[in-house]
This record gives structure tokens, sequence and C-alpha cells, in this order.
């Protein structure tokens, strides 16, 4: 499970209102990828990359996220998801294979093999697990949990859950590069027809397919810069500019 989505700017939608209708639809047949489809579920969803995925974030501009001090010793606050059938037993984005009865987890930015407790917001439980994976690509979810994972702390039925995030071990990260990823998309002609918009603005601008348990997805996208936050500052004028909702990921290669 490499990372995870998928929303075209509203602009790129409105300049060319022919290809509304192909976007929309590749967008919607990759909701239930792996990799990224940005999306907006209601709280009762399984999983960001299970069956119940929905379709692509609306094109109207993101609320902006109020910046709240962390208590101490947390490294990061949000929404956990999990995951589990159909991507058991598949690729993780580590080049590993994927245990959904392993205590691992999927996260955009911490270097793979970092240890990360998690603590569930709503009832105290914990569990520890090892980063091999990455993603969630939904707005405001921080981490996906493998299945065993959400089991020890009671995840599992209500599939996104309030947590808080602590590192307890870092390894060194091989690379501090990062990207921007700004959607997915089921056909590779209305990826290469965003990746040309943008590059009227953006430099460089990338496609990265990826097989899936739903076909092949290709993501699109922008950027390659030295730290998070050069990466975070790319990612607000993004969101700022095309009307979409970002996500930052650490490249690996």
């Amino acid at each position: 499970m490499k990372s995870r989505h998928a929303n075209p700017a509203a602009k790129f939608l409105l300049r060319r209102p022919l290809a509304l209708a192909a976007v929309t639809l590749a967008m919607f047949a990759s909701a239930c990828a792996r990799r990224p489809v940005i999306a907006k579920r209601p709280p009762s969803t399984t999983t960001s990359r299970g069956p119940n995925a929905t379709g692509p974030t609306s094109p109207s501009r993101p609320a902006p996220h109020p910046a709240r001090p962390l208590p101490e010793g947390v490294y990061e606050q949000g929404l956990a998801s999990w995951y589990g059938i159909p991507y058991h037993g598949r690729r993780a984005a580590n080049g590993e294979i994927y245990d959904m009865h392993k205590m691992t987890a999927a996260h955009r930015t911490l270097p793979f093999d970092t240890i990360v407790r998690v603590t569930n917001a709503k009832n105290g439980k914990k569990t520890e697990v090892r980063i091999n994976d990455r993603g969630p690509f939904v707005d405001g979810r921080v981490i996906d949990l493998s299945f065993a994972a959400a089991q020890e702390i009671d995840a599992v039925a209500a599939g996104v859950v309030p947590v808080r995030l602590e590192l307890l071990e870092g390894p060194h990260a091989l690379s501090n590069t990062f990207t921007v990823q700004v959607g997915a998309f089921s056909q590779r002609e209305n990826a290469m027809r965003y990746i040309r918009a943008l590059e009227e603005r953006y430099q460089p601008v990338t496609l990265h397919p990826e097989e899936t348990p739903k076909g092949r997805l290709y993501h699109v996208r922008v950027g390659r810069v030295g730290s998070e936050t050069e990466a975070r500052r790319l990612a607000d004028r993004l969101r700022r500019e095309e009307q979409i909702t970002p996500f930052i990921i650490r490249l690996d290669q």
C-alpha cells in the first residue's frame, strides 16, 4: 500500500468542460485504491482504502485548519483509519508484503521503521506500530493502521477514530526529500492533461503509476524539495491557488 487520491483543481475543470465527465469518472473509479484517493467520507466508514471509499473532495476551497498547540510529547493528532482486505498480501510502500495481522501502519512523511505509539483519544487505549507504508490520503487523517493495530485500540467497528501519535523510535531517514501529491487518475490521458495544465505554473510535475487492487492508478505530484517545511509552503500554495487538498509525501528513493 504505497501512497494513496485524486482531485484536479476546479480551475482546470472549468477551463476544459469537455474533460469534466471523464475526469470525474476516473476519480470515482479510483476511490478504492490503496494509494490515495482524496475523499471526504462520513466518520462511520471502515478505512481510507477499503470498499466504502467515496469519490474526490469537492473542488471548493478547503477550510483552513487552525493551528493548535499539541500536548507535551505528542507528535501529531488527528484521525486514524485502518485497512485490511484487499490490501493484505500486497506490497507495501517500503517493499515488504503487507500483513494486516502485524503491528504496522501507513504515514505520509515519517521515515520507514519509525515506531509510533498511537492512543485512541476516545477510550485511552494504546498500541505501538512500525511505519512501513504511505498514506492515508484523506484530509484530516494522520495514520492508517493495520487491522491488528486497530483491534488493539478498539477502532475496527468505528472505522475512523481520533488519535494522538507519539514517536518512540525514529530511524535516520535515508531521504529528506519531499513532494506534494495533488491527484490520482484511473486514465493516463486525464492525468497527463492535468499535468500539462499544472506545468504552466509549477515545476516539476511528475506522473507515478501504481498497480492497486482496483487496477492501475496514475498519481500526479508537484515539486521536489529538501525539507518538510518547504513542502508545506508548496502545499499551502497549491491549496490556495488550485483549490484542492494536497498531501505532502516523503520520497523514499
